[in-house]
């Protein structure tokens, strides 16, 4: 399970972040506001797909999942947040900030999340964040789909970079990143607070051209 980590601080406002520049924009401004989010079929009939607001109790099991809660710091308590949520991630995908799909078992019924934070077009970059409920772990499923929604980000979608990022007591996403093709490049010290206070994180990339 992994979160997005805390977003760059440099100081850029929002004028100067969309400032011409002689480097032109790797994914053009509106690209992803056009596309519909697509089904991404996986293995076994298990299946990527949109958000619902009859998967508002999904998330409120996954709220209260002591992994997720930790791992992924998501609390949501009512079905009423649950919704909103589900309505916020259909606003974050036209608004071209984040791509978010439910990680589907063969009969439809959600079991986990998977996509893309901190979307940046401009530069060309993402952050993947998941979670699985307990009886969807072990299986494989989790890399399998962090490597389809990257061939996505990519090819289709056409960035240049994606992290992953976890804490460094959390290894089993460590496992993830590696099966999924994953680079390890570092830690970063004291990178992201929980709610048992301040960890340090793996910093996993895939780029353009990896194998």
């Amino acid at each position: 399970m992994t979160t997005s980590s805390p977003p760059p601080t440099g100081g850029q406002t929002a004028a100067a972040a969309t400032a011409p520049t002689a480097v032109p924009a790797v994914v053009p401004a509106g690209r992803m506001a056009l596309l519909s989010q697509p089904v991404l079929d996986l293995s076994n009939g298990w299946a990527l797909r949109p958000w619902c607001p009859t998967d508002a109790h999904v998330l409120v099991a996954a709220g209260q999942d002591p992994a997720i809660r930790q791992w992924s710091r998501l609390l949501i308590e009512t079905t009423e947040a649950a919704r909103q949520r589900i309505e916020d991630m259909h606003q974050r995908w036209r608004a071209e900030l984040s791509a978010i799909w439910a990680l589907a078992q063969p009969d439809g019924e959600a079991v986990g999340l998977i996509g893309w934070g901190d979307i940046d077009l401009r530069g060309g970059s993402a952050e993947i964040m998941y979670w699985l409920l307990p009886a969807a772990r072990g299986g494989g499923v989790m890399a399998e789909a962090t490597r389809r929604v990257s061939r996505w980000a990519l090819d289709d979608l056409g960035l240049h970079r994606l992290r992953l990022c976890h804490s460094v007591a959390n290894p089993a996403s460590c496992r993830v990143a590696a099966k999924a093709g994953f680079s390890l490049e570092g830690t970063m010290r004291s990178a992201l607070l929980h709610a048992d206070g301040w960890h340090d994180e793996h910093l996993h990339a895939l780029v353009q051209g990896d194998v």
